[in-house]
C-alpha cells in the first residue's frame, strides 16, 4: 500500500480528538475516588481494548508474539512502564491545571522528546531530516508546533495570573498552578517514552505483516505490550492509594460511594478508557501512512491533542473569565498548530 500522508494527518486528528476527549466522561463519575475511576477506566484502555482490537484486526496475534525474541517483547513493556508514570501525572495535571493549560505544558515537552530522540538514537536524524527538502519542511513544521504550544501555554499562564482564587476554583475545582506545573513537567518527559516503546516494537510490526496483517494494523500488537507496561505502573500506584485510603469498597457502593450510580460510573469509565486507547489506535494508523519519515507522527499527534484539548477547555468555560486578548492569543496558538500539522503532512507527502 502506497503511503498517503494527508490521510495520515486525518488519522492523527482522530487520535488527537480521542485523547483530548478521554477525560470528559470522568467528569460525570460520582462518589468514586480518583484511584477507583482511574484504575477502572485503565483496565479498559491498557488491557481489554488493546487485546480486543489487535485480535480483531491482525493475523495470528499469539503466533506473532511466539516468534518474537524475548528482548524485543521486553523493551516495549519497559518503555510502557516508564510511560505509565507519565500517564499517572497526566491525570493529575488535568485535575490541577484543567484541560487547556495542562495539555499544553505536558504535550509541549512530550513533543520535543518523543519526536526527536527516536531518530537521533537510530542515527537517522541527519540523514532523513537535514539532507532533504522534505526533511527540512518537517523540521519547520515541528518548530512551528513548538511555537504554537508556547503560545497556548503563555495564554494559559496569563489567564491564570489575571484570575482570582475563586474564579480559578470555579473553572477547575482543584486548581493548583505550582503543583500542576511540577507534575506536568514530569508527565511530559515520561509520556514521551510511549514513542520509544513503539520504536522498539518495529520488528513486531514486521512479523505481523509477514503473518498477513494489513499495513494499517501492524502497530496494534505493539500497543498490547506498551500499554501492558503502563497498566503495571498504574496498577501498583492505584493499589497503593486504594489500600491507604481504604476505597476498594467504593466499587460495590460502600464507603464514600454510598448512593453512587455504579452502573453509570462503570459505563463512563469504560468510555473514557476506550477513548484513551483510541488515541493510539488511530496513531498507529496515521503512522502507517507517513512513509519513511514516520517519526514525525508524534508531533502531529501532540499538536492534534492540544488543538482539541483547547476546544474542550472553551466548551467547559475554562476561559470564560479570560480577557479578550488572552482568548485571541490561545486561538492564535491553535491556528499555528493546525498550520503546523498541514506543513508536516506536506513534508511527508514530498518524501513519499
Amino acid at each position: 500500500m502506497t503511503p498517503n500522508p494527508l490521510m495520515g494527518v486525518f488519522y492523527h486528528w482522530l487520535g488527537g480528538f480521542a485523547s483530548a476527549s478521554f477525560y470528559v466522561p470522568y467528569r460525570g463519575v460520582k462518589r468514586w475516588s480518583w484511584e477507583i475511576y482511574w484504575l477502572t477506566g485503565g483496565i479498559f484502555s491498557w488491557l481489554l481494548a488493546p487485546w480486543f482490537f489487535a485480535a480483531l484486526q491482525t493475523e495470528d496475534l499469539l503466533g506473532v508474539f511466539a516468534r518474537t525474541p524475548a528482548a524485543t517483547i521486553g523493551w516495549p513493556i519497559f518503555f510502557g512502564l516508564l510511560w505509565g508514570f507519565g500517564g499517572l501525572g497526566y491525570g493529575l495535571v488535568m485535575r490541577y491545571l484543567g484541560l487547556s493549560l495542562g495539555m499544553a505544558v505536558v504535550l509541549g515537552l512530550c513533543t520535543v522528546f518523543g519526536t526527536l530522540i527516536p531518530p537521533i538514537f537510530a542515527g537517522e536524524f541527519a540523514e532523513k531530516l537535514l539532507s532533504s527538502v522534505s526533511g527540512l519542511i518537517i523540521l519547520a513544521g515541528i518548530a512551528l508546533t513548538l511555537v504554537g504550544i508556547v503560545v497556548v501555554a503563555m495564554a494559559g499562564a496569563r489567564k491564570d495570573a489575571a484570575l482570582s482564587d475563586e474564579q480559578k476554583a470555579a473553572a477547575v475545582a482543584e486548581f493548583d498552578f505550582r503543583k500542576g506545573i511540577i507534575v506536568a513537567i514530569f508527565a511530559g518527559i515520561m509520556s514521551a517514552c510511549f514513542a520509544f516503546g513503539l520504536a522498539a516494537g518495529e520488528p513486531i510490526k514486521a512479523l505481523s505483516a509477514q503473518a498477513g496483517t494489513g499495513p494499517l494494523w501492524t502497530g496494534l500488537p505493539v500497543l498490547c505490550l506498551v500499554m501492558f507496561g503502563g497498566l503495571i505502573t498504574n496498577l501498583i500506584w492505584c493499589s497503593f492509594l486504594i489500600l491507604r485510603n481504604k476505597t476498594a469498597s467504593e466499587w460495590v457502593g460502600r464507603g464514600g460511594a454510598v448512593g453512587a450510580p455504579l452502573a453509570r460510573n462503570l459505563l463512563l469509565c469504560a468510555i473514557a478508557g476506550v477513548a484513551w486507547y483510541f488515541q493510539f489506535f488511530f496513531y498507529t494508523m496515521g503512522e502507517s501512512q507517513m512513509g519513511s519519515l514516520g517519526f514525525s507522527s508524534w508531533t502531529l499527534h501532540m499538536a492534534s491533542i492540544i488543538i482539541f484539548g483547547t476546544l474542550w477547555g472553551f466548551a467547559f468555560r475554562e476561559w470564560k473569565d479570560a480577557a479578550p486578548r488572552v482568548r485571541a492569543m490561545v486561538w492564535g496558538g491553535v491556528a499555528i498548530l493546525i498550520l503546523a500539522t498541514v506543513i508536516i503532512g506536506y513534508g511527508n507527502l514530498l518524501a513519499s
